[in-house]
């Protein structure tokens, strides 16, 4: 399924494929690999809430402070476990998490086959890259949040999604 200019970069409309997913909605499963190349699956990420991070390239301004906005913000969520989902490999966001000291956020790469961007409807067509998203994800794997950055070149709305995942952790406890 493809949502046609369901996202820009710099104004120039690109194709989004896979659904556009809701808050109430059964998380997707996935197949991404981390950093040790081992694959990992929704399952994988455990039962506690989770925020997956979704950015195009960790080697962007934009990604590189969302990322880095995350890995702040995981500090102060130690019952929340955050992603960074990019297309980037494994090996270039260990390099790039080394630089930065980003250590609170757990890195995934959706290189191999795209299964986490055709599932969450962040996979871009033209470039094979990801969308800028973020999604809250509860222990029964419900979302509770979903944004869709509309520009890619744009910063997702931090505090909603660390106030859905701290809704979300009241909610359950």
């Amino acid at each position: 399924m493809e949502r046609p200019a369901a996202t820009t970069l710099k104004g120039n409309p690109l194709t989004l494929i896979g659904p556009e997913l809701k808050a109430g909605d059964d998380a997707p499963d996935f197949n991404l690999v981390d950093k040790g190349l081992k694959p990992v699956t929704l399952k994988d990420t455990g039962n506690h809430v989770r925020i997956f991070s979704v950015v195009p390239s960790l080697d962007t301004p934009v990604c590189d402070a969302q990322t880095k906005k995350f890995n702040e913000a995981a500090a102060q969520l130690p019952d929340v476990d955050i992603f960074t989902v990019s297309m980037d490999l494994p090996f270039a966001q260990s390099r790039w998490c080394g630089a930065f000291g980003v250590d609170r956020v757990k890195m995934l790469s959706d290189h191999r086959d795209g299964s986490f961007g055709s599932h969450y409807g962040t996979l871009i067509k033209e470039l094979r890259i990801e969308s800028r998203a973020i999604f809250v994800v509860d222990q029964k794997n419900r979302i509770r949040h979903a944004e869709y950055v509309k520009e890619v070149a744009d910063y997702p709305n931090y505090e909603a999604a660390l106030a859905a995942a701290r809704k979300t952790l009241t909610a359950t406890a």
